[in-house]
């Protein structure tokens, strides 16, 4: 377990000298660090600690124990532990890759997105770490209601989350776009 555990926290370095190589900020360029940024249209949006995406990224974390649980109930923690360090880090180096900013700039509820800074990158990682380890202790009917709970917050107020995100991406809905729409302030007006 020592290994994985420094593993993971190697896994934050891996992340921000990606990132840093790659160009990213290391924080907003704005030149501040907020806790919170409440709307997925804001220029500070995956810019800073935490926004509406981090429930996706707590969500990841969350899928991986609950998944690991009900799919491969012999699959022992540090199996599963591994697969959230590696999917973690995994995808907030993937996410930066060219292609798959293009592919959510194509969105219209991503257009005008560069990546993350590297405090927000970071920032899911950890966040999805606390999902994994915050589902890996609660029973599975809570992490059930949890994932609900966090998917439909993110879908009702802010307009987007992990399910939404997805079906844009592959498979794009115009009446789901313009519902999105709604509340983007910088919208066009007709």
């Amino acid at each position: 377990m020592k290994r994985l555990n420094i593993l993971a926290v190697f896994g934050v370095f891996l992340i921000a000298a990606t990132l840093y190589l790659w160009g990213q900020p290391p924080i907003c360029t704005c030149g501040e660090v907020k806790l919170w940024i409440g709307s997925i249209f804001d220029s500070g949006n995956s810019q800073h600690i935490a926004d509406w995406y981090t429930l996706s990224h707590i969500l990841h974390g969350v899928l991986i124990a609950l998944g690991g649980r009900l799919l491969f109930p012999r699959v022992r923690f540090e199996t599963l532990f591994l697969v959230a360090i590696v999917t973690g880090v995994g995808w907030e180096i993937v996410e930066h890759t060219e292609f798959v900013l293009g592919a959510f700039r194509a969105t219209t509820v991503n257009q005008g997105y560069y990546g993350d800074s590297i405090l927000n990158a970071v920032a899911d990682y950890i966040w999805m770490m606390g999902g994994f380890f915050a589902a890996s202790a609660m029973r599975t009917l809570y992490v059930v209601i949890a994932v609900a709970v966090l998917e439909l917050s993110a879908a009702f107020i802010a307009r987007d989350s992990l399910t939404l995100s997805t079906l844009m991406l592959l498979f794009p809905v115009d009446a789901v776009e313009t519902w999105q729409q709604e509340l983007n302030p910088n919208k066009p007006s007709s």
